[in-house]
């Protein structure tokens, strides 16, 4: 029987929040194995081979669909930022690719004997808001009672399959832009444990509530030739899979990385998710060089899991600034170049 007179934190709920919760990406390549020997059909331009935010079926010689999902455990405790936030993050993977969202199908898993109906029309009050705002209403979707409160959305978009972006088509030569800054896992971490500031959360929630439109129209620009968005494997695990993609190496520089100041002083203090230790274990052969002060803060910073994170975009040199105007016209202001691509493999950081 749920008590009525003690507030119900739904971040206590869940064994972990966000895109934290994802399985280790060890254990995730462990059970996926051997990839299928089915013989893939002509039209399914992009699928799960090289890791990419989204499948990509060509409809025809104008039109691709784009298709996607995500769902995780709260991150904050407030039911309609939690829904708001679940949006963001499963529509980032439609504008990772280029595309434009059309339209979401709902993803609810909840506890009904623990939270009560008003709390989760609340979570879908906040999912509907954002698919709305994206201009993809929410058709439909499926509905579970389950041990912990878990949202997300099937997202579908379109885009010309001549503009599609996918995060193996970075060249030598090119310049890295990171869209938002990092920090949201140790903001998360910091939550739980009632050491976030006021001004964190706020913080958190408006960077994990920004839709990433950027990417719809990045490919217009000429020069733009991959693009992920950096979420629960860290920023060198989503880098890792685009220099692998592409058969390349990346250079990023550490002091060109948006963080959010809060997030590096709560880092320095100890604070720190479960997820960046393991996204550490799984990338961290790939990081061949390493600056002389290289410190355990490095590691959780770098592979800190991020929650509706920002697009991270390989561009010719000369796009750089029309990239970087794209996103900071769009409200991504703390949007920044990061580093380079080279010939090579692994990733340095200097």
């Amino acid at each position: 029987m749920m008590d009525d007179t003690a507030p119900i934190r739904l971040s206590a709920l869940a064994h972990g929040g966000g895109c934290g919760c994802k399985l280790d990406p060890a254990v995730l390549s462990d059970i996926l194995g051997a990839p299928s020997a089915f013989p893939l059909p002509r039209d399914l331009i992009v699928d799960a081979s090289t890791r990419d935010d989204a499948a990509v079926w060509r409809i025809n010689d104008e039109t691709a669909l784009v298709a996607t999902t995500d769902f995780f455990t709260p991150i904050v405790d407030d039911p309609e930022t939690f829904g708001k936030i679940a949006a963001t993050n499963a529509l980032s993977d439609v504008y990772a690719m280029g595309a434009t969202p059309i339209f979401c199908l709902a993803l609810v898993g909840m506890p009904v004997g623990k939270l009560p109906p008003e709390m989760i029309r609340a979570i879908l009050a906040g999912g509907r808001s954002v698919a709305e705002a994206a201009g993809a209403p929410i058709a439909g979707g499926h509905s579970i009672d389950a041990a912990e409160p878990i949202y997300g959305l099937v997202a579908l978009g379109t885009v010309h399959p001549d503009r599609l972006l996918t995060n193996s088509g970075a060249r030598a030569g090119d310049v890295l832009i990171l869209g938002k800054p990092i920090g949201i896992g140790i903001f998360s971490a910091a939550l739980k444990q009632d050491r976030l500031s006021p001004d964190g959360y706020a913080r958190m929630v408006a960077s994990t509530t920004r839709l990433n439109t950027p990417g719809a129209g990045l490919a217009a620009l000429g020069g733009v030739h991959a693009a992920t968005d950096v979420t629960g494997f860290g920023l060198l695990g989503h880098l890792s899979e685009m220099c692998e993609g592409a058969g390349v190496r990346a250079v990023i520089e550490r002091s060109a990385v948006p963080v959010f100041a809060e997030a590096r002083s709560l880092a320095a203090a100890g604070v720190r998710t479960g997820a960046s230790g393991r996204n550490w274990a799984a990338v961290g052969a790939a990081v061949t060089g390493r600056p002389a002060d290289w410190s355990g803060l490095d590691e959780t910073l770098w592979c800190d899991p991020q929650t509706s994170g920002g697009l991270l975009v390989s561009c010719a040199p000369d796009s750089a600034e029309a990239v970087l105007d794209h996103f900071h016209k769009a409200g991504h202001g703390d949007a920044a170049v990061i580093g380079r691509i080279e010939a090579g493999e692994g990733i340095a950081l200097v």
